[in-house]
């Protein structure tokens, strides 16, 4: 029981976490972006690939080590709706962290460096699309947890 309960906690903060990254990229992801907040943009990309990997993990871990049991998951077409919609926000993340390396390798090279607009632009849309993503994930994981799908 204390194992199922270190599991949903771990859960739920790392899913707020994500949130939190999230915003702070859109909020770094400006017209301008430069020097030192260009450098913070990579450090935080980073933080949310590490509290992914962490959420994977702990997902995983609630359903092979948690109370319900993986039966309550594995055969539940919602698990798998959330599944996707996780790995889509995973597949959409790879876009945005390349090009922040990117950004941050040609910043190295040139500290008066600066993305254009246009490039900024295109990383929000995806990064408010790995939002939409997230969101889908919350919708499918409340589903589950009222027993749909089941």
């Amino acid at each position: 029981m204390l194992v199922d309960l270190l599991l949903a906690i771990a859960h739920f903060l790392l899913v707020f976490a994500i949130v939190t990254v999230l915003t702070m990229e859109l909020m770094l992801l400006k017209p301008g972006l430069s020097g030192a907040a260009l450098e913070k943009l990579g450090r935080i990309d980073a933080i949310y690939g590490g509290a992914a990997m962490l959420l994977v993990l702990a997902g995983f871990g609630r359903v092979f080590l948690g109370l319900k049991g993986a039966g309550f998951y594995i055969g539940n077409p919602v698990f798998w709706a959330k599944i996707i919609a996780f790995a889509a926000l995973g597949l959409i993340s790879i876009q945005p962290t390349t090009r922040i390396l990117a950004w941050r390798k040609q910043a190295k090279a040139d500290p008066g460096f600066s993305p254009t607009a246009a490039e900024i632009s295109g990383v929000r849309k995806l990064v408010h699309a790995e939002t939409a993503a997230l969101v889908l994930v919350v919708i499918f994981a409340s589903m589950m947890a009222r027993g749909i799908g089941m």
